[in-house]
């Protein structure tokens, strides 16, 4: 295990991961404010902003980790 690189890409994630939800949450409640559609329209944007904002972790989580791998590569045979 490369824990370098696992403490970088879960650094990344977390900071990353903040800025995702919180817009995905803020664009679900400004929307259903500004075109006035009530408390329940409001909450399901935010839950359908958060399910895109959980779709762009995962596949942040897929090229980070193709291009900072988590595993050491297998040692060569010496000779």
């Amino acid at each position: 295990m490369n824990t370098r690189n696992l403490i970088t890409i879960l650094s990344m994630m977390v900071l990353v991961g903040t800025e995702v939800f919180a817009v995905a949450i803020a664009a679900g409640w400004a929307l259903a404010g500004l075109l006035d559609l009530g408390d329940r329209v409001g909450h399901i944007l935010m839950g359908l902003f958060s399910l895109v904002a959980a779709w762009v972790m995962l596949q942040l989580w897929r090229r980070a980790t193709s291009i900072e791998p988590l595993r050491d590569p297998p040692a060569r045979a010496s000779r």
